[in-house]
């Protein structure tokens, strides 16, 4: 009788979300908790949508092999759809895997949420682990709802389509108190927020909230009206840009209808 192939009989391993920090001269440890660093230490398989941008991070971590013994899989915005179930094959082999974005959470405005699909569907465990979360900080910093709000992502580059989606959002946070949040190429903070200040009503709130984490990390919020009388120069760093609705416009939570204890 043929033994059957121990391939087909391997249970499948753990895919882990390793988030990463949010500037590249930010220790890892400086972030991670112990437990995180600990889930991961053992693991030799990592997607990562840069290999030497991911290696500068796993090599400040206490992993169990060293750095060169890793084999890392690239996954980036360019690719192709077809390729993601070799990424996949370790993990339905029965290895444990972990993906890493460039900045922040996987899966959270990164191509990482395609692979993370793919492990459900063939019924591999996921596992989140805890750390930094831009859009989470500066929702934090920023003063504004967070018991509603929306991630956009990246708005349209060109300018009519800009303005109008700029448009819609505010009229979103005005109509729902709804804080909306989005991002931009740091190369383009300055423009965008020129474009916002240009779109917005006076008294609709604009937060900021650069290099977070960092030294020069900077969050403000202001009404647009203030921002226009002294428009700042934003540096070419990645930065949160949030809309919310004029102070006192939003929907709030009554202390009768907000829960004892909150999970969040």
């Amino acid at each position: 009788m043929n033994e059957p192939d121990s391939r087909a009989r391997a249970k499948p391993g753990t895919l882990y979300l390793l988030p990463v920090p949010l500037g590249a001269t930010r220790s890892p440890l400086a972030d991670l908790p112990p437990a995180t660093v600990e889930a991961v230490r053992g693991i030799d398989c990592f997607i990562v949508e840069q290999a030497k941008s991911a290696r500068a991070v796993l090599g400040r971590l206490p992993l169990a092999r060293p750095l060169q013994e890793l084999e890392l899989l690239e996954l980036d915005g360019n690719t192709p759809a077809d390729r993601l179930p070799t990424m996949l094959a370790p993990l339905l082999a029965g290895r444990d895997a972990a993906l890493l974005s460039e900045a922040g959470c996987p899966a959270v405005a990164d191509p990482g949420a395609a692979l993370v699909a793919l492990a459900h569907r063939a019924g591999v465990r996921v596992v989140p682990l805890i750390g930094p979360s831009a859009l989470l900080l500066a929702l934090m910093a920023s003063g504004m709802s967070g018991q509603s709000f929306a991630f956009a992502g990246y708005l349209p580059v060109d300018a009519a389509q800009r303005q109008a989606r700029i448009r819609a959002l505010e009229t979103r946070a005005r109509r729902e108190g709804q804080t909306q949040l989005f991002i931009e190429t740091p190369y383009r903070n300055q423009s965008l927020l020129a474009a916002l200040l240009e779109t917005l009503a006076g008294d609709t709130l604009l937060g900021v909230a650069s290099e977070l984490t960092l030294p020069d990390e900077a969050v403000r919020v202001a009404a647009v009206e203030a921002w226009r009388t002294a428009p700042p120069a934003l540096p070419r760093a990645p930065a949160m840009f949030l809309i919310g609705p004029p102070p006192g416009a939003a929907p709030a939570i009554s202390a009768a209808r907000a829960p004892a204890r909150r999970r969040r």
